[in-house]
């Protein structure tokens, strides 16, 4: 009970094989495309959604989340500061904010990190 097939035959279920996994492979690309889709407008939906309370927090309290995110990004560029090997140079802010002590040439600092 030894069956043997031919040559052709067993080529064509090869590429019967072959064109079914190609099947496979091109599905799962349309399925990774359709998923990064709707990543990206999942992302820009939350992105307007932030845009959207953050102009009416502006609204209801002025400028403070500006602060607020201003002290956010000292802190992070302070940790990072921190962290780091390098001579830094901090210019001093005192021409920026409007408030100044007296002669408002106040020179900046020179940090060995």
């Amino acid at each position: 009970t030894h069956l043997t097939f031919g040559r052709e035959f067993m080529r064509a279920i090869e590429s019967k094989q072959v064109a079914s996994q190609e099947a496979e492979r091109q599905q799962w690309v349309v399925k990774k495309a359709e998923q990064e889709r709707q990543a990206v407008v999942t992302r820009a939906q939350g992105e307007a959604e932030a845009a959207a309370i953050i102009t009416n927090a502006m609204e209801t309290t002025g400028n403070a989340i500006i602060e607020v995110r201003r002290i956010d990004a000292a802190k992070e560029i302070a940790a990072k500061l921190a962290n780091s090997r390098n001579i830094v140079y901090l210019p001093s802010g005192q021409g920026q904010s409007g408030g100044g002590q007296g002669g408002g040439s106040s020179p900046g600092l020179l940090l060995s990190i």
